[in-house]
C-alpha cells in the first residue's frame, strides 16, 4: 500500500498582525510577573513584634515658704452729688489728697495706677411712680498701689483713709521675684515623684529605666488681708493700723511618667 501524505498549510501573517501578537504576549508576561506585587497587603498600625512600653505615673509636690517683700493695696473714692460737676470736683479733691498722702510715704508715682473711673446716675425707686426719680450722680475713682517698703503699709492705709478714701478692697502680699523659690519647689517636687516611683517599681519587682513625660503646675499662694473702710477709718483716728505680712508659699506640682525596665 502506498504511504499517504498529509499536507498542512500555515498562512503567513501580515506584519501588523505579528506586532499585535507580540504586544499581547508581552502584556501577559508583565501581568504574571507583577501580579504578586499588586496584590493588596494589610496595613499594620504597630509592629506586633515590639513589646508595649510599661510605665509608672506619679505626682510630686514641692513647697517653699518665703517672706513677701511687696504689698498690693487697692483704694477708692466714691462721691455722690446732685450734679456731675459737683461729683467730679469733690472726687478729684479727695483722690488728690489720697495720692498725696501716699507720695509722702515715699511711694513712687509709677507704683500708683488708676484702675477704675466711672460715673453712674443715682435714682430713687421709692416713689409710687413707675418712673424712678433722678437724685444725683455717683463718681468712683479707684487706684492700685504697689508698696515696696512693708514697714509703711499701715501708714499708707491710715493716711489714705484719713485723706478721703471711702473704699479699700484689701491688701495682698507677694514676692517680687520668686524664681529661686520656684526652683527649690520644683526640685523638691521631682524628688518626691521619683521616690514614689522607685517604691512602686521595687514593690512590683521592676526598675526605672527612664522618663517618658513631665508636666508641672506652679501655684503661688498670696494671703490677702481685708479691711472694712469704716473700721479702718475708726482705727486711723486712734492708733496706727497693724498690718502683718506673714509668709507666702510657692507650690509646684509635677506629674511624671517613668519607664519601667
Amino acid at each position: 500500500m502506498a504511504p499517504s501524505t498529509l499536507a498542512v498549510s500555515i498562512p503567513v501573517l501580515s506584519p501588523r498582525v505579528r506586532w499585535a501578537a507580540l504586544g499581547l504576549l508581552a502584556g501577559l508576561v508583565t501581568a504574571v510577573v507583577a501580579g504578586p506585587a499588586l496584590t493588596p497587603h494589610p496595613i499594620l498600625a504597630a509592629d506586633p513584634a515590639a513589646a508595649p512600653e510599661h510605665t509608672i505615673s506619679v505626682t510630686g509636690t514641692g513647697r517653699v515658704v518665703i517672706s513677701p517683700d511687696i504689698a498690693d493695696l487697692r483704694l477708692g473714692v466714691s462721691i455722690i452729688a446732685k450734679t456731675v460737676k459737683d461729683a467730679r470736683a469733690a472726687n478729684a479733691s479727695a483722690m488728690t489728697d489720697v495720692i498725696t498722702s501716699l507720695r509722702k510715704l515715699g511711694i513712687a508715682e509709677r507704683d500708683i495706677q488708676t484702675t477704675i473711673l466711672s460715673l453712674q446716675p443715682v435714682y430713687d425707686y421709692s416713689t409710687n411712680s413707675n418712673v424712678p426719680r433722678l437724685t444725683g450722680y455717683n463718681l468712683s475713682n479707684g487706684i492700685a498701689v504697689t508698696i515696696r517698703n512693708l514697714d509703711v503699709v499701715g501708714d499708707a492705709i491710715d493716711g489714705a483713709l484719713g485723706a478721703g478714701a471711702t473704699t479699700m478692697d484689701g491688701v495682698t502680699f507677694r514676692v517680687e521675684d520668686q524664681a529661686a523659690a520656684e526652683r527649690q519647689a520644683r526640685e523638691a517636687a521631682m524628688a518626691e515623684a521619683k521616690s514614689k516611683a522607685q517604691i512602686l517599681a521595687a514593690a512590683a519587682g521592676v526598675s526605672i529605666t527612664g522618663v517618658a513625660s513631665i508636666s508641672e503646675t506652679v501655684a503661688p499662694i498670696p494671703y490677702p488681708v481685708y479691711y472694712g473702710a469704716l473700721a479702718g477709718a475708726a482705727q486711723a483716728q486712734d492708733a496706727r493700723t497693724p498690718v502683718q505680712p506673714g509668709t507666702n508659699e510657692v507650690s509646684v506640682t509635677v506629674a511624671v511618667v517613668y519607664v519601667m525596665g
